[in-house]
C-alpha cells in the first residue's frame, strides 16, 4: 500500500490540459510570476486519515489538492477576466465530477463533502514579482482507500 501521489497530480494535471483553456500548467506552485494567459498550478495541500472510510486493517486517507488558476490583473479586456476564469474554474470542475475516480487512481472525488469540505473554487487576488493576479483556487478533496497498513 503505498500513496501514489506523482499518478494523482498527473491525472489532475491532464483534466486541466485538456480543457483547452490555459497556456501552462505546473505540478507545483509557483516561484515566479506567471506569463500573461492563463496559468494553472497543482499541488497537495492537506493529507489525512479519513476515519469514516477506513477499516481495522488499512486506513484510508483524504488528500486535498490545489488547483488555482491565474490570470494577470491588467489583461485585456478586463471585463473578461472573470468570465474566462469561471469558465476554466467550470470545464474542470465538471471534469473532476465526470472522472469520479481520476482513472481509478482514487476512491473518489468528494464532490459533496462528505469527510470534509467537498470540491470546491474560491476567487482572489495573488500578488507574485510585484504583479497583481485574479485566481480562482479549487480545492479537489481526493478519497484514497487503504494508504497506511494498521497493525496491533
Amino acid at each position: 500500500m503505498a500513496l501514489d501521489t506523482l499518478a494523482i497530480l498527473q491525472a489532475a494535471e491532464s483534466h486541466v490540459a485538456a480543457t483547452g483553456h490555459f497556456e501552462r500548467v505546473n505540478r507545483h506552485e509557483p516561484k515566479n510570476a506567471p506569463g500573461n494567459g492563463l496559468t494553472a498550478a497543482i499541488w497537495v495541500q492537506d493529507l489525512r486519515p479519513a476515519a469514516q472510510a477506513s477499516g481495522l486493517a488499512a486506513t484510508a486517507a483524504i488528500l486535498i489538492v490545489n488547483v488555482r488558476l491565474y490570470s494577470n490583473m491588467l489583461a485585456d479586456p478586463q471585463d473578461l477576466i472573470d468570465p474566462k476564469l469561471v469558465a476554466a474554474t467550470d470545464a474542470l470542475m465538471s471534469a473532476y465530477a465526470s472522472d469520479f475516480t481520476l482513472g481509478d487512481r482514487v476512491r473518489n472525488v468528494d464532490l459533496l463533502g462528505q469527510f470534509g469540505e467537498g470540491l470546491s473554487a474560491k476567487a482572489g487576488y495573488l500578488e507574485q514579482d510585484r504583479k497583481m493576479f485574479r485566481v480562482m483556487t479549487i480545492n479537489l478533496p481526493l478519497v484514497i482507500n487503504d494508504v497506511w497498513t494498521q497493525s496491533s
